[in-house]
């Protein structure tokens, strides 16, 4: 199995989980209100508290897109050396957002110019750094 389609960058990590969360706090208030359907004014109280779950969850999905539009502004971008995009990279080691190739500034991390005793393994990505 190829690990390497299950591997994003990390500012796309934080839009996965602020998605998830939308998606959670909706299911949530659908949830809640399928109580008032089912069990018609008795299902009020089941309703309020999916609802009030429902709009925390979602508050939530707003804080963390917040979070990661402030990293997006303030994060390197860099032009990724295996496909040529532009990329953002948040820290010392990240992957780009296009091709997934692993990214850092850390040259104890780089890999870069394999020697040819140690060749990469078929199917995974050799990691690069980052062009200056």
């Amino acid at each position: 199995m190829n690990t390497r389609l299950f591997k994003t960058s990390k500012l796309s990590e934080f839009r996965l989980w602020g998605l998830v969360l939308i998606l959670a706090g909706m299911g949530m208030m659908i949830l809640g209100t399928s109580g008032i359907l089912m069990w018609g004014v008795q299902g009020r109280p089941f309703a309020a508290v999916f609802m009030v779950l429902g709009g925390i969850l979602l508050l939530g999905s707003m804080g963390i897109y917040f979070w990661a539009g402030m990293l997006s502004t303030s994060v390197v971008a860099l032009e990724c050396p295996e496909c040529g995009k532009p990329t953002k990279m948040i820290g010392k080691t990240d992957r780009c957002m296009f091709c997934r190739t692993i990214l850092t500034f850390d040259p104890a991390k780089a890999t870069a110019g394999l020697s040819e005793e140690a060749p990469a393994e078929p199917g995974h990505p050799v990691p690069s750094a980052p062009k200056s």
